[in-house]
């Protein structure tokens, strides 16, 4: 139970953690149907946007335009992505990277709850932008993080100097942790799929859950250690292949 008043929900300068019992809906452009609970944006000094979109059956979202790209990853039900003119059904764990000024839309075909990363794509010289990109996690293999077998990583995209992002799925059985205290450029955000555990985000300590959701910006220290009697999973955005100094 909840105490009058009471979250567990904080916002800092360098990082936040968003608790569910805190979760604000409201709508989008572009997605018809839906309700949205945008969770991270540049209101709060992020590079990025995460927001959670709550699709109705039937339910659609128009391609992102000014050269937003997208990430999605569907969380429950089943949602159709339209592109040019073929079609391809995500159900719960399909992802879908959708290039910026492309033409991919979004049908739900039942009620759905997808995570959705967007950023301003930042071409690279010499380079052309990547193209559309989808599948299912549980199609794609996993990888022991730093050869630890209790730490398994699935990369969704390629790692390619086309991509200016990258998502990832991380599973951390019970203990596992994270075996520094990271400290980089890179900016995250990060949804707890599964499990529970405790984050360390500069110098606080959070113990979080399902459903919460974390930003934490370039620099903040951040660490993570899996807690319970279950797995851990987390989904998490970060921006790569790119200097600095573009933006």
């Amino acid at each position: 139970m909840t105490l009058f008043g009471s979250t567990r929900s904080r916002v800092r300068q360098d990082h936040a953690l968003i608790a569910p019992d805190s979760f604000v809906n409201c709508t989008l452009p572009g997605w018809e149907k839906t309700d949205a609970v945008v969770l991270i944006s540049p209101h709060m000094g992020a590079r990025f946007t995460q927001f959670l979109a709550l699709m109705n059956a039937g339910a659609g979202a128009q391609p992102a335009r000014g050269g937003v790209e997208r990430v999605i990853y569907v969380l429950e039900g089943e949602v159709t992505l339209h592109a040019a003119k073929n079609e391809h059904l995500l159900t719960t764990g399909g992802f879908a990277f959708l290039p910026a000024d492309g033409n991919a839309s979004l049908k739900a075909k039942t009620p759905a709850r997808l995570n959705v990363f967007e950023k301003r794509y930042v071409p690279l010289a010499g380079v052309a932008p990547p193209a559309l990109r989808f599948g299912q996690e549980q199609a794609v293999e996993g990888v022991p993080f730093l050869g630890d077998a209790d730490a398994v990583l699935k990369t969704f995209l390629p790692i390619e100097p086309a991509f200016d992002l990258a998502v990832n799925l991380f599973t951390f059985q019970p203990g596992a942790a994270l075996p520094m205290v990271e400290v980089h450029v890179m900016e995250h955000g990060l949804l707890m799929v599964e499990g529970q555990g405790v984050y360390r985000l500069a110098d606080e300590w959070y113990p979080v859950q399902q459903g919460d959701v974390i930003w934490m910006a370039s620099y903040c220290p951040q660490w993570f250690v899996a807690m319970g009697k279950s797995s851990a999973r987390y989904l998490y955005y970060k921006d790569v292949n790119r200097d600095p100094l573009q933006g």
